[in-house]
């Protein structure tokens, strides 16, 4: 084997595992063919949305379309359902574990609200839109432009949800729903410019926020009460964030997802796409698809082994998975 195709071969594995700075470092590999849509359909459908894990190991992802809502995978990525009462629109979701038992909380994009439910698709908690003060909520065509991006929930079981698309304010509710107070924004001293999907980080004592500001190419931690904490600049356009023991995974929608420790350290890299044209859109066919390659990462979570689920920006529908090594 000549030596130039020795080096090409190398890259190639690269491109599709991890790259890492050290030995102790994360390390992933890319399950090729993992998920299989429902029996009559090709793809999942239309992505713009998000991913979650239960602790069950079964899979839930937001699409739009045909099957639109959250459609439900189980461990080897068979089509299992669709959400009962699931909207088409939950643009950012979780699934968060607490006393009576695992719910959904989703921020719904055009439906200018936030719903909390059960796995099974009960809904036990709708916050409308318009329990925030008017004043921090833009108007367009003289109208409400709430549109809500993502949610997250505290360990104290406050919810934090994010108007990414519109003001970059996060308001906060109380754990019944009540609307507490809001901060972030366009100004100084935030300074957001598409703050697109936030998570708690629940690797510090207290709680941080972690944000995504995508247009600035930069995630930001926040204290829990909205304090600018410290920033991780130029990313690939930051999209969503997800935690697991010391990392944070941030899914860049220009083709990759950086591993960066709790000191904002990039530890390991996934999946990048050498390709420019095929990141940051929706429209990369199936046929050009190749196994752990991303073109454009919307949404991300780890399961309770640290597997790596990637949701991607696509008219198609694309699920990424990534298994750590043990």
């Amino acid at each position: 084997m000549s030596s130039v195709l020795r080096i090409s071969i190398f890259v190639l594995m690269l491109s599709s595992v991890t790259v890492l700075t050290s030995a102790a470092d994360p390390q992933f590999t890319a399950v090729e063919g993992w998920l299989k849509p429902a029996p009559d359909m090709q793809t999942i459908g239309q992505a713009h949305g998000d991913v979650a894990v239960a602790s069950n190991g079964d899979v839930y992802v937001s699409v739009g379309g045909t099957r639109g809502g959250v459609q439900v995978f189980d461990k080897s990525g068979k089509y299992i359902r669709n959400v009962p009462n699931a909207p088409d629109d939950f643009h950012g979701f979780v699934i968060h574990k607490e006393p009576g038992g695992e719910f959904i909380y989703g921020a719904r994009l055009a439906g200018q609200s936030i719903l909390k439910m059960q796995l099974d698709g009960r809904i036990v908690l709708s916050i409308a839109g318009s329990t925030i003060p008017p004043e921090l909520v833009r108007m367009r065509d003289g109208k409400p432009n709430l549109r809500l991006t993502n949610v997250d929930v505290a360990p104290d079981g406050r919810i934090f949800a994010v108007d990414g698309y519109s003001s970059d304010i996060i308001h906060v509710f109380d754990a019944n729903g009540e609307y507490l107070e809001s901060f972030g924004g366009k100004a100084a001293p935030y300074g957001f410019k598409t703050c697109h999907k936030i998570a708690i980080d629940t690797r510090f004592d207290p709680p941080r926020i972690l944000c995504c500001d995508r247009e600035n190419r930069r995630v930001v931690h926040l204290s829990i009460a909205g304090e600018v904490l410290s920033v991780v600049k130029e990313m690939k356009r930051p999209a969503a964030v997800a935690v697991f023991k010391d990392w944070a995974a941030i899914a860049e929608i220009e083709g990759r997802v950086s591993l960066i420790d709790k000191e904002g350290r990039t530890v390991a890299t996934v999946g990048a796409n050498d390709v420019k044209a095929q990141t940051a859109t929706n429209k990369v066919k199936p046929a050009d698809w190749r196994t752990g390659i991303l073109t454009a990462p919307h949404g991300i979570a780890f399961d309770t082994a640290g597997n790596l689920f990637v949701t991607e920006y696509n008219i198609y529908g694309r699920v990424v998975r990534y298994d750590l090594a043990r």
